[in-house]
């Protein structure tokens, strides 16, 4: 079953998201970066590419021919990527297909429309019994 981690006060949420798929490719796994808004992801993938001086991240939207060999997948579509490790939601919907991955990550800005939409997506995998995990950026020196 899914593992559903919810990162909360995000102040800047594309920025976050960089630094949490840095941590993830680091750690070798394989993401996907879900943004169900195309001109968000649009940002997402120039800040991505802009964000670090010293670090490179590889990636490629997931319907590019090079997605199966890219270890960082950027989709604003429904998809099935060529591996299951980690899911990234930047967006304000749920992803579709986020039950076919061993861990999705939920990463909620501090405004009250972001945080309202997170909320409903909670409880959503709440009530079928998701593993859930809260972590408020908030309270995290330098996290957020």
């Amino acid at each position: 079953m899914t593992r559903v981690d919810f990162h909360f006060n995000a102040a800047d949420k594309l920025r976050y998201g960089c630094r949490l798929v840095r941590k993830v490719y680091r750690a070798r796994h394989k993401v996907l970066v879900w943004c169900d808004d195309a001109v968000r992801l649009d940002e997402f993938d120039r800040l991505l590419w802009a964000f670090s001086q010293h670090d490179f991240i590889p990636h490629v939207g997931a319907g590019d021919p090079l997605a199966a060999e890219t270890p960082v997948l950027l989709a604003a579509e429904p998809v099935e990527p060529p591996f299951h490790d980690v899911l990234v939601n930047l967006g304000g919907g749920m992803p579709p297909m986020f039950s076919r991955f061993e861990r999705l990550i939920e990463v909620v800005a501090s405004d009250d429309t972001d945080r309202a939409a997170a909320r409903e997506r909670w409880r959503f995998y709440r009530d079928r019994g998701y593993p859930l995990g809260r972590h408020d950026l908030a309270e995290t020196p330098g996290a957020a």
